[in-house]
């Protein structure tokens, strides 16, 4: 089935995630992503009410980031932040599991990590951060396992700034590893259509990138062009 640019806008996560973004450069972007009609912005938690404000009406959900970049800080500070991003508005959250634990086999500790979220988060949804460049296929499936068993509705490649991001290989492998409940967000490296494509392909369903515009930009092109070939060749589009 060939996906239209709405149909493509409707699993972008735009991100908006860099620390050294003015609030003009934020407001640029929400303005983009509301153009372009994505389905969610995931921004710095500082900044989730104002994104909220800002969107207000304009049916782009608000999404924010946990533990962010790094995995390394409390579960309670975690659970915190959680709280404090669905009190300011944030409808969907982005954690980061504890990687070192993860890479340590302490499992029990990831999944109560990634569990104490899902409870402050309540019906909203949560999707864990793996990143995977720093894991090997084993502790990736681990990672998974950990993350459906805890309750959480996606797993994630990456943040993005860990210097790897969405392979074809570890999205496939995570679609594997996990059931057909939880889905799959491909994060890190989607700069351009043909990528999200590919990835949609091994079983990604969500796509968190800052390049939105250049791939929506370019769906719509090739729509475009699928519809003059249909009326050329007397059909339909």
């Amino acid at each position: 089935m060939t996906l239209d640019a709405p149909a493509i806008a409707a699993m972008i996560d735009h991100a908006i995630l860099k620390p050294e973004l003015t609030r003009a450069q934020v407001d640029a972007d929400l303005a983009m992503a509301m153009r372009h009609r994505v389905f969610g912005v995931c921004v710095r938690p500082s900044d989730v009410a104002h994104a909220v404000s800002a969107l207000a009406g304009g049916g782009v959900a608000v999404g924010t980031v946990l533990g962010f970049p790094h995995g390394t800080t409390s579960t309670a500070a975690k659970v915190a932040e959680a709280r404090q991003a669905l009190a300011d508005g944030a409808v969907e959250v982005d954690m980061v599991l504890n990687i070192g634990r993860l890479r340590s086999g302490l499992l029990d500790d990831v999944e109560a990590d990634i569990a104490a979220v899902v409870e402050a988060a309540g019906e909203r949804v949560v999707k864990v951060i793996l990143e995977t460049a720093f894991l090997t296929g084993d502790e990736i499936v681990a990672g998974c396992h950990a993350a459906e068993a805890a309750g959480a509705a996606f797993v994630k490649t990456s943040t993005g700034f860990a210097g790897g991001g969405a392979t074809g290989e570890h999205v496939a492998l995570m679609r594997a590893s996990v059931g057909p409940s939880v889905q799959v967000k491909a994060s890190g490296g989607v700069r351009d259509l043909d990528t999200l494509l590919a990835l949609h392909e091994l079983g990604a369903t969500r796509f968190g990138t800052s390049a939105s515009a250049v791939i929506l930009e370019d769906a719509a092109a090739r729509d475009a062009g699928r519809r003059v070939a249909a009326r050329t060749d007397g059909g339909s589009y």
